[in-house]
């Protein structure tokens, strides 16, 4: 039995030529901050559908999904261009584990993410649970250029409402930026740039570290990680780094 349902597109957000932004309104199963849902439009006779974390929390009404149109790829370009009102089918089941209850405890979360793998951070981060149980947030996110710095403004709207708690350190590898970091996240928490930026330490102690994005930065950065005395979270085993690739 297919568990596809049919959602409607509210909104279709243009960030740059490539980034776009998907608000849907369609009823799914409840799903946990940090889960994926997938999206799918028929192509051919056939559903084709791919995976895309939720941008919203799983309070918020409407479904948002963060994604770049891959000019080779069989869905994105038809997803960018979906307009107002246009249909989408959405699985009605959810998955994942890159979520805060597969997290142990600790004084201080990093949150880094290379490009659209910001999207589950921001669902986690408009969410009670990462505040409650956290006291320092620091929400990474590297990107190419300035301009795929998005959802600045969500970004701003949690610093107001949570001053010192939370703090968001971009990196800018193409072209100059003197708001942003250069390079990439494993060079810098390498050298201790990125610590010295934050004015924060990475501990066994203190430190718990969600990434998710391209397998490159994960195996590096988790290297990186590993020389501060940070190991891989297991449940069989529990660790200060928790990963998902974004690919």
């Amino acid at each position: 039995m297919s568990n596809w349902v049919e959602g409607k597109v509210v909104e279709n957000k243009h960030w740059t030529d490539l980034l776009y932004s998907l608000r849907i309104e369609a009823d799914i199963d409840p799903f946990v901050a940090g889960q994926y849902g997938r999206l799918g439009l028929e192509i051919d006779d056939q559903i084709v559908g791919r995976p895309y974390s939720f941008v919203n929390a799983p309070h918020e009404p409407l479904l948002e999904f963060y994604s770049i149109t891959v000019s080779e790829g069989p869905l994105s370009p038809r997803l960018a261009k979906l307009d107002v009102g246009d249909s989408i089918y959405i699985d009605k089941r959810v998955n994942g584990f890159f979520t805060l209850n597969e997290v142990p405890d600790g004084r201080d979360i990093w949150m880094l993410a290379t490009g659209t793998a910001l999207g589950p951070f921001l669902s986690i981060l408009n969410s009670e649970e990462v505040w409650q149980r956290f006291k320092n947030i620091v929400l990474v996110h590297a990107v190419r250029f300035k301009k795929e710095l998005t959802y600045q403004e969500d970004a701003a709207n949690l610093k107001d409402k949570f001053k010192d708690r939370f703090q968001t350190i971009p990196f800018v590898s193409r072209e100059e930026a003197d708001f942003a970091l250069p390079g990439r996240i494993p060079a810098a928490i390498e050298n201790g740039i990125l610590e010295e930026k934050a004015n924060l330490q990475f501990t066994a102690e203190h430190s718990q570290v969600m990434m998710c994005g391209n397998p490159d930065m994960l195996v590096d950065t988790r290297n990186a990680l590993k020389k501060k005395g940070l190991k891989k979270n297991l449940r069989r085993s529990p660790g200060q780094i928790t990963t998902e690739s974004y690919w």
